[in-house]
């Protein structure tokens, strides 16, 4: 069993009075035999100092994230500052690693050296979770970051998200100890007496009438639907935007594409995609997630009622979940889509109304908007995927 708690501070200027700080918020927390510190943090946060301060009196792996907002039990919704989860267990292990700087070339080979390593460490006892946080290279699609950690670990859920800034997409980092990088992700597989609950919501308000084939695409560029051009699909449909412009993010946040892809036995396999980018010489479009050849593209409608609403359902089942019988849950992990926030206004205190004053005491949360999520799609058959525009919960 896994028990957790949360320290926050607003201070990201003066670190020794943030560690100080968060030390104090600690202090009463019992620490058993095996813990890891799990932080999210301002991207204006120095953290290699943050590191070597917490250090003096944290002997147990720290890993890290940048963040363009935090969610916490203890605050709701910051937009700055710096949150930290600690995780400890007497019967379950933690073992965190990071690779080195990926590349669209080299990232399964890394991931895969990063989590052999880790996986000798536990000395063969099974994993049960995996938890990733990463920094995305911009020529890469997450996607097949995915599929590497599946296939290594032999398809057991993995959950976790994508670093995020304000909204440069060039500040982004990830961490593991002392070691920071902007194109790496960072592994902790956990093993041990863990039951894991994840959820995923997508808050589609309504589907538009939008529905083409994907007939050419290669990673994250879509060439062709039906019989012409990712952009002549835009145009026939009336979503096209201005023919000047390449950059496309703000104008289709609030229709997210949505990508279906059949998978054996029948089992359908949805995930939302943010479109970011026009290329008029091509008529391609480019997007944040990988998009198949073969599967089906639609589109879908999203707004700010829907988005409450939908996440305040799901900590409804995650509530009721944790009342059955035998379900020791004391953490709970949690991520949203900066997509998400842009369509609340920029006010990430909307979707935290949906767990603040609503969690047992000993009930520790944390999460953060991030620029995509990784969560399995399906109960007892599931896929582990990449999404955009989704809310993610995980309790254990």
């Amino acid at each position: 069993m896994i028990k957790s708690t949360v320290m926050y501070t607003e201070e990201i200027d003066d670190l020794e009075a943030a560690a100080e700080e968060l030390f104090s918020q600690a202090s009463d927390f019992e620490r058993r035999k095996n813990t890891i510190a799990i932080i999210y943090m301002d991207v204006d946060t120095e953290y290699p100092e943050l590191y070597e301060l917490l250090r003096e009196k944290w002997d147990f792996p720290i890993v890290a994230s940048t963040a363009v907002g935090m969610l916490n039990n203890r605050t709701g919704y910051s937009r700055s500052g710096i949150s930290v989860m600690l995780l400890t267990s007497d019967d379950c292990r933690f073992a965190a690693g990071i690779t080195e700087k990926l590349s669209a070339e080299n990232y399964a080979e890394e991931i895969k050296k990063t989590y052999e390593a880790l996986e000798k460490s536990l000395s063969g006892e099974e994993v049960k979770l995996v938890l990733t946080f990463g920094g995305k290279a911009p020529e890469m699609a997450v996607d097949g970051i995915v599929d590497s950690i599946d296939a290594l670990g032999n398809h057991v859920k993995v959950y976790g998200a994508m670093a995020s800034d304000a909204f440069t997409f060039r500040n982004y980092r990830v961490a593991c100890n002392e070691k920071i990088e902007m194109a790496a992700q960072v592994l902790i597989l956990i093993t041990g007496n863990i039951e894991p609950k994840i959820l995923g919501v997508t808050s589609l308000s309504g589907k538009t009438n939008f529905s083409y084939e994907v007939t050419k695409s290669k990673g994250n560029l879509v060439f062709g639907l039906g019989n012409g051009t990712f952009i002549e699909a835009l145009e026939k449909e009336g979503l096209s935007s201005d023919k000047d412009k390449e950059v496309v993010g703000a104008e289709y946040m609030q229709t997210p594409f949505i990508t279906k892809t059949e998978k054996p036995g029948g089992f359908a396999v949805e995930a939302l995609r943010c479109l970011t980018m026009l290329d008029h010489d091509s008529g391609s479009g480019m997007f944040l997630g990988g998009i198949a050849e073969g599967s089906s593209l639609g589109v879908g409608l999203v707004n700010k009622e829907c988005a409450q609403k939908t996440v305040k359902e799901a900590f409804d089942e995650i509530l009721e979940w944790m009342k059955e019988d035998g379900k020791d849950c004391s953490t709970i992990l949690c991520f949203s889509c900066v997509a998400r926030l842009m369509v609340l206004g920029n006010n990430g205190a909307i979707e935290a109304e949906s767990f603040q004053g609503r969690l047992p005491e000993d009930v520790s949360l944390m999460g953060f908007y991030s620029y995509g999520e990784i969560c399995p799609v399906g109960d007892e058959e599931w896929y582990n995927v990449f999404h955009n525009y989704t809310f993610t919960i995980l309790c254990i």
